[in-house]
């Protein structure tokens, strides 16, 4: 360096770039000096054999390889082609294949009544006594434990659940098709917030909801939806995102679509004029009634991208309150865990951290697909449910760009100049990143019985992708 410019480093300070550790720049920053902090870290973490997977699956030209691209590209056309389309309700064990009295379907992957979460011990417990199989939450909990009862999760038999996500045989579902690819999806009727059953709430007042909800709610909208014929819900979500909606934690504006949709149908459904009434009333007064129909949506939308060879691409995330799984396309069956961790948010008076189960729901598959967590953007009331502020919610979404494959055709942003959401999560891209998918979620209480305590934004552990890309090279290579 020569002397002038030794001088005048001295004279004005230096300028500092620091990559890496942010505690690096916060000492340079109190000693005077202007940095510039640089959130950088090694692909892959700097980990030697995931740096190996890694660059086993490029190809010569530094891009992945030829049949990984063609397969990826051929699973996102998949899943922008969708068109999941609303077509009626009807009873679990009629619809969903395999369901039987003693059955009962959960969220997340495959779990064990002894490794269950509280939450979803209690809607099972809960979902037990409403099927009269049990008298008590306690003879419930017996029986759960007797063997008796088959449990599996949702995503094995084309449906979702939210946060506990149980399913039972005379519970009513959605069927929503996707009329691009003729395969469907269910999920249940949403119960609204609190104490439901979903939370793992199983006392008197969850079990009189959940019969109205048999007896009054699904025969109405059944008739209705008769009546007005199948809902484009590809559409309504795309008119919520403009409207304030991410579809997952916020859906009020795609809830009052469906209002708007089917309450001239309901007025005709052959029921008394009060229990209609009640219907509107039950339905305007649960901005999340629209959870339910998104979710299967997402699903539908991501089946038919299941079986695709040599796809890196994610086409299922889901918690049960004890494990985060993670599938692949081209690995449908196969489940990559780790342990379920712990929601940062706000809660409900009277309840603290403390009170909180570990992430649980199916209701990730929105992120999975592109909406939810990905669509925060489309959404910055959201911050007041789920904590942050409104210029996070916009860097969520544009930081989800970083570990996708493309933009949504459909799904537009007006903030983001109506850019698509990120959709197509990719493996590789977030192990190489260390980006991992956001998600807003509810929380629930960590005992049975109680219910919902909050609501906030959690991060997926790595670990999950990590081991479903070492998984995928090592399935690749035997396939050679």
């Amino acid at each position: 360096m020569s002397a002038q410019k030794t001088l005048e480093l001295f004279a004005t300070g230096p300028k500092v770039i620091n990559l890496g550790l942010p505690s690096f720049a916060d000492d340079l920053r109190r000693s005077g000096a202007e940095v510039l902090h640089v959130d950088w870290r090694p692909p892959a973490g700097g980990d030697p054999h995931l740096l190996h997977a890694l660059e086993s699956l490029q190809g010569s030209d530094g891009g992945v390889l030829p049949e990984i691209a063609t397969a990826n590209e051929e699973a996102v056309s998949r899943l922008l082609a969708a068109k999941p389309m609303l077509v009626g309700l009807g009873k679990a064990s009629e619809l969903i294949e395999g369901m039987h009295a003693k059955h009962i379907l959960h969220a997340g992957p495959p779990v064990s009544w002894q490794r269950m979460s509280g939450p979803t011990r209690g809607a099972v417990m809960g979902a037990l006594v409403f099927e009269g199989l049990a008298e008590t939450p306690e003879q419930a909990a017996t029986l759960a434990a007797s063997g008796e009862i088959e449990f599996s999760p949702c995503h094995h038999h084309q449906a979702v659940g939210p946060m506990a996500g149980v399913i039972s045989a005379s519970m009513s579902v959605w069927i929503v098709e996707n009329t691009a690819f003729g395969n469907r999806a269910y999920c249940t009727l949403n119960e609204g917030l609190g104490k439901v059953l979903r939370y793992g709430a199983f006392g008197d007042e969850v079990m009189q909801r959940l019969r109205w909800m048999e007896c009054v709610l699904a025969p109405a909208l059944s008739q209705a939806l008769t009546r007005a014929g199948s809902l484009d819900l590809r559409s309504l979500i795309a008119q919520a995102l403009q409207m304030g909606d991410e579809g997952h934690n916020r859906n009020r504006a795609a809830t009052s679509l469906v209002i708007r949709a089917l309450a001239p149908h309901l007025i005709h459904v052959d029921l008394p004029k009060e229990e209609i009434e009640a219907v509107l009333r039950f339905i305007d007064s649960n901005d999340h009634f629209f959870l339910n129909l998104s979710m299967p949506a997402c699903k539908a939308a991501l089946d038919p991208c299941r079986g695709i060879k040599d796809s890196t691409m994610v086409v299922a995330m889901a918690r049960n309150g004890t494990d985060f799984g993670v599938q692949l396309a081209s690995m449908p069956d196969r489940w990559f865990t780790a342990p379920a961790p712990l929601v940062e948010g706000l809660y409900l008076p009277g309840f603290s951290a403390a009170d909180a189960a570990p992430d649980i729901g199916d209701s990730v598959i929105t992120e999975t697909a592109g909406i939810g967590g990905f669509a925060m953007a489309a959404a910055p009331a959201i911050v007041q449910f789920v904590g942050g502020n409104a210029s996070q919610a916009l860097s969520f979404t544009r930081k989800m760009l970083d570990i996708t494959l493309a933009e949504h055709s459909t799904y537009k942003i007006p903030a983001l100049d109506f850019h698509g959401t990120p959709v197509g999560i990719d493996v590789m891209r977030v192990v190489e990143s260390g980006v991992v998918p956001v998600v807003n979620t509810g929380i629930a209480h960590h005992e049975p019985g109680i219910g919902m305590v909050g609501a906030g934004l959690v991060k997926p552990p790595i670990a999950c992708f990590e081991q479903a890309l070492t998984a995928f090279c090592e399935h690749k290579e035997q396939s050679r």
